[in-house]
């Protein structure tokens, strides 16, 4: 896959368009990652113990890989990626500014 966690990456397709996040995990087995702030949806939770309330919490769902496109760290531009060798090292690199990150 070519998004890592920690990335920053904006939303193309769903209710979440246009907005950005940072990726918080990659499932590479499953093509999915999982954004912060987008793709919430509302869990009802039971109460664990006697005397305490139930509650609604807003979690992140996982959202196909294809659906988000990654945010260059310098030129700030949504991009594809690309790859390229320096000595033995694979670096990304962005398709628009050709700058190198990893």
């Amino acid at each position: 896959m070519r998004i890592r966690k920690n990335d920053n990456v904006k939303m193309l397709t769903g209710k979440d368009r246009g907005k950005t996040g940072k990726v918080l995990v990659v499932y590479p087995e499953n093509g999915k990652v999982r954004v912060e702030g987008l793709n919430t949806v509302k869990k009802h939770q039971r109460p664990k113990k006697q005397g305490q309330k139930g509650q609604i919490v807003s979690i992140e769902r996982a959202v196909n890989a294809s659906d988000v496109e990654l945010i260059c760290p310098r030129c700030g531009k949504i991009t594809r990626v690309g790859h390229k060798m320096t000595g033995d090292v694979k670096m990304r690199v962005c398709k628009k500014c050709s700058a190198e990150f990893n």
